[in-house]
């Protein structure tokens, strides 16, 4: 990798002032909003899962030391954060390869103890490490919003345990249960995967009676493909795509229903949003509520005056295409120009928009 970019730079594929030229060590900071900022918390996974190649790819779970963390995301608040959303393949295992006591709590702990940063978003977390710990921690503390992006991959025990996934129908169900009696109003998304190899129709039914019964509030959903390297590519991929893209088609028409049913309980309450644009041309005001994360969940348009990265609190008046909020801006909490920095820098991170937006940052 050292030579990677050296390279590029000297038969001008890229630019030497452009940020993807820094030595592939620096970690970027992307995204198209200046307020919304992605922060890795660790790299790699333990994760022995039949249909993931990340394990080959990322190698083993190490976390990123605590007080890294938390200075990247005082630098990211400087430079104008008002979200940070923390990402890693699994977040829920953050602490466990250091030994040192600290966990996803205790990092929640310091980056609340020492930023001023409005919300924290959490990104990625296997459901067996959510612990009760980190719950109370959710419900307590204001600032570390009431969602979860929790995968479960499957609704059958079969097909679940030839993913080599952990969990079980019965253990999911648990989980989110116990997820929505301490965190009041959490959002749970998750994503699913089709056609695994030996996926019967029994099993796609199971999957869509567990999602018919959770009613999770956002499911992203995949066909699957055997990954090199992986155990999963070793089976015979038995599907025929045909069916693994009808049995997408229904589970996102199930979904889609879900998801507006559950956003529209949401009609007629007051939550905290965050205005993302402002159109220049027709003043119309766009953003989330703290239950759709950036660029996965929908957008909430307003009725109101507020300038972007600003948190408000708005009323929710409709869901719109099933996915979408409408909503008046009653108060703005938190306009941009009031978050004191937390602390003073000497240095920048290097932010870019649009680009690595899938891998966040590097």
């Amino acid at each position: 990798m050292d030579r990677l970019v050296p390279e590029l730079l000297e038969r001008g594929v890229l630019d030497a002032d452009s940020p993807m030229a820094l030595h592939p060590g620096v970690r970027l900071y992307t995204g198209d909003l200046r307020h919304v900022r992605y922060l890795k918390v660790s790299e790699g996974c333990d994760h022995g899962c039949a249909f993931c190649a990340i394990p080959l790819m990322r190698g083993k779970h190490r976390s990123f030391a605590l007080d890294e963390i938390v200075r990247e995301a005082q630098l990211l608040e400087l430079q104008g954060a008002r979200e940070i959303n923390l990402v890693a393949q699994d977040l829920a295992h953050y602490g466990r390869d250091r030994r040192d006591g600290i966990a996803l709590p205790e990092l929640l702990s310091a980056l609340c103890e020492s930023t001023s940063i409005p919300w924290l978003r959490l990104l990625y977390l296997y459901p067996t490490g959510i612990t009760p710990k980190l719950l109370e921690l959710m419900a307590r503390e204001s600032r570390v919003l009431p969602y979860l992006d929790m995968p479960i991959q499957h609704g059958s025990d079969s097909v679940l345990a030839r993913m080599r996934r952990p969990e079980r129908a019965h253990t999911i169900r648990e989980r989110v249960a116990r997820l929505r009696a301490v965190v009041p109003d959490v959002a749970i998304r998750t994503t699913c995967i089709v056609g695994f190899p030996g996926e019967t129709e029994s099993d796609f039914a199971q999957l869509c009676d567990l999602l018919e019964e959770v009613r999770f509030e956002r499911v992203g959903a995949f066909t699957y493909s055997p990954q090199e390297g992986t155990s999963g590519a070793l089976l015979e991929d038995d599907v025929p795509m045909p069916v693994k893209r009808d049995r997408l088609e229904r589970l996102t028409e199930l979904q889609r229903a879900i998801t507006a049913e559950r956003y529209e309980r949401h009609i007629g309450s007051t939550v905290r949003a965050i205005v993302d644009r402002v159109d220049d041309v027709t003043g119309e005001h766009t953003g989330r509520t703290m239950w759709q994360a950036d660029d996965i969940d929908g957008i909430t348009r307003f009725a109101g005056d507020a300038v972007a990265g600003s948190i408000v609190e708005c009323v929710i008046d409709d869901v719109v295409d099933d996915y979408d909020f409408a909503a008046r801006i009653t108060r703005v909490h938190a306009p941009p120009s009031v978050a004191a920095p937390a602390a003073r820098a000497s240095r920048s991170l290097p932010v870019m928009a649009g680009a690595l937006a899938d891998s966040y940052g590097r």
